[in-house]
């Protein structure tokens, strides 16, 4: 087989490798390391002993993804403040269009699976998100398949006790409440920005210490309204924003004096802001302006 070959069955499958790589990890620039890692072993491959090429490369992304987690969990451990992933940078119609793939990329699944063991989050990506079967992902892992079925019995528990209700975004209206809201915050008034937030809304901050950010969650309407307000007015003149759409909702990304300062993806159920997961760590924010392609 030629070296083109290999490259076009990778290629081809690009977009749900990638999506494997970042659901397990949480980071893009990681799972682009993990892909480039993956294709250096795949160029080796005899394809004429590959029956199933995309089983084979997600299992390959998978153990490869997995071996990345593990390294990171020291740096996890030390982290200042809450953990979020990378934001993702995607077509509003790659999310929308694919109910599962949109809630499998949300910021609030994202961080659920941050609560999952490295396995139970591989077993649960490939079985509930990618529909592999448990042979599979027991080869993948190296476990029993009766294992892995128990595994994703827990892992699947453990998620729906966590997450909210999954509302998928329209992209036009989302924006415009996402717009309302921050048009409304510029002029300071503290009752219309609490009559458009949900009475639980919690703002999220990342930063590792590495910029201004609260260190642990912000809850209640009127916390987070003056919050945000209160960031606005350290903004000053030099601030402007600018909508956006990651992990398949709005987002605003945050610029002083033109230097990228951060990005604040927004969740909306119905109608009202229930969740603001604000990046403000800048070694999380050198790759979020490249766009993604996502599939599953």
């Amino acid at each position: 087989m030629s070296a083109s070959e290999h490259a076009d069955r990778f290629t081809s499958l690009r977009p749900l490798l990638f999506t494997i790589a970042y659901e397990i990890l949480g980071t893009a620039t990681e799972s682009d390391d993990v892909l480039q890692e993956s294709y250096l072993r795949w160029a080796e491959v005899d394809l004429a002993g590959v029956r199933d090429t995309k089983a084979y490369l997600a299992q390959l992304v998978t153990r490869q993804a997995l071996n990345a987690l593990r390294a990171q969990s020291r740096r996890r451990e030390e982290y200042v403040g809450p953990w979020l992933p990378e934001p993702l940078l995607v077509d509003a119609g790659d999310a929308s269009s694919d109910v599962v793939l949109a809630e499998s990329v949300s910021m609030a699944m994202m961080v659920v699976l941050e609560t999952l063991s490295p396995d139970e989050r591989a077993v649960f990506v490939l079985r509930e998100v990618f529909g592999f079967g448990y042979d599979d992902i027991a080869e993948t892992l190296g476990k029993s398949t009766s294992a892995v079925r128990q595994m994703a019995h827990r892992a699947r528990e453990h998620v729906q006790s966590r997450r909210k209700r999954f509302e998928p975004a329209n992209p036009k209206q989302s924006l415009e409440i996402t717009a309302q809201f921050f048009a409304a915050a510029s002029t300071g008034d503290v009752d219309s920005l609490i009559s458009m937030l949900a009475p639980d809304v919690v703002w999220t901050a990342d930063s590792d210490g590495k910029a201004s950010a609260a260190r642990r969650p912000v809850a209640g309407a009127d916390k987070v309204a003056r919050l945000i307000l209160g960031l606005l007015r350290f903004a000053g003149d030099g601030g402007r924003v600018e909508p956006a759409f990651y992990n398949g909702a709005p987002a605003l990304v945050l610029y002083l004096d033109d230097g990228l300062e951060g990005v604040i993806s927004v969740e909306i159920t119905d109608g009202l802001i229930t969740h603001f997961y604000a990046m403000r760590n800048p070694e999380k924010l050198g790759g979020v302006k490249v766009r993604r392609e996502i599939a599953r």
